[in-house]
């Protein structure tokens, strides 16, 4: 599937979260929650997990699992963002020294030093977490595709899977995503309403990100070949001809039978 069918897949399947108020509701309320929000983040990874093979957005139930997802969510975004945050609150810190240094020489000495090397900090911290976010979007997808937090961080695989997808076709669907997503947060800056619409689009905009993020992923893995029902050993199956029927009843019955199966009735 091309770059525009997984978008137009994903915004069609998003479409469908709209058709019960009910559920596009209550997501609204537990993403306001802090904390609670988590449930919220386990139900993209349930979309993410039931993507592509089902079409339907999944029901709320199961809370307490969504929850537990949600949290590896969080650690894993945490932990892929360390060092992008230590260098940008870093920066921030140093860039606020002159504004903190109460007199006019402090100020100007900050201005001239530590102020270009805060602003520098957190320009190089905002690129190491955009190459850092390139890793761990598929990172993130891989673990909740194969069920193991360790896999978030199975960089080998990871990278073979984005170059199995297409380096091209991925940066241009982070692309898209990252745009996307700057749209959705500046509605919330329109006066009065804006708001009020960033919280009705945000669960809409996730489950969009995590179908988009499963269609992508399921272009650089193969798909998934369930293993045969188990065999039940046991006795062969009678064996049945054609032509062979009870005199009595009128029932087949199989070739080496001396009573019929079905009427009890003494054939040979």
């Amino acid at each position: 599937m091309d770059l525009g069918g997984i978008i137009g897949n994903s915004l069609e399947y998003a479409k469908k979260l709209i058709s019960d108020i009910g559920r596009l509701i209550i997501l609204i309320v537990l993403d306001v929650i802090p904390i609670v929000n988590l449930i919220v983040c386990g139900y993209f990874a349930k979309v993410v997990r039931e993507s592509p093979s089902s079409n339907e957005v999944p029901k709320l139930e199961g809370y307490g699992q969504m929850f537990v997802q949600g949290l590896k969510l969080a650690v894993v975004g945490i932990l892929y963002m360390i060092i992008p945050m230590i260098l940008i609150l870093s920066g921030v810190a140093f860039a606020a020294m002159p504004w903190m240094m109460g007199n006019g020489y402090g100020y100007g000495y900050g201005l001239l030093t530590v102020g270009p090397l805060g602003i520098g900090l957190v320009i190089v911290g905002v690129v190491v977490a955009f190459f850092i976010a390139i890793v761990a979007a598929m990172g993130i997808v891989h673990m909740i595709k194969q069920n193991s937090f360790g896999k978030a961080f199975a960089f080998r695989e990871i990278v073979k899977i984005i170059g199995r997808i297409g380096w091209g076709k991925y940066l241009a669907w982070i692309i898209v995503v990252f745009v996307l997503a700057l749209i959705v947060g500046g509605i919330a800056a329109i006066p009065y309403v804006g708001w009020i619409i960033s919280l009705i689009i945000s669960p809409i905009f996730g489950v969009f990100v995590a179908r988009s993020a499963a269609l992508v992923y399921n272009e650089g893995v193969p798909g998934v070949t369930y293993p045969p029902p188990a065999t039940t050993y046991g006795p062969p199956a009678p064996t049945m001809t054609s032509g062979m029927y009870c005199k009595f009843c009128g029932a087949a019955i199989p070739t080496d039978s001396s009573f019929c199966q079905n009427c009890g009735q003494k054939i040979k």
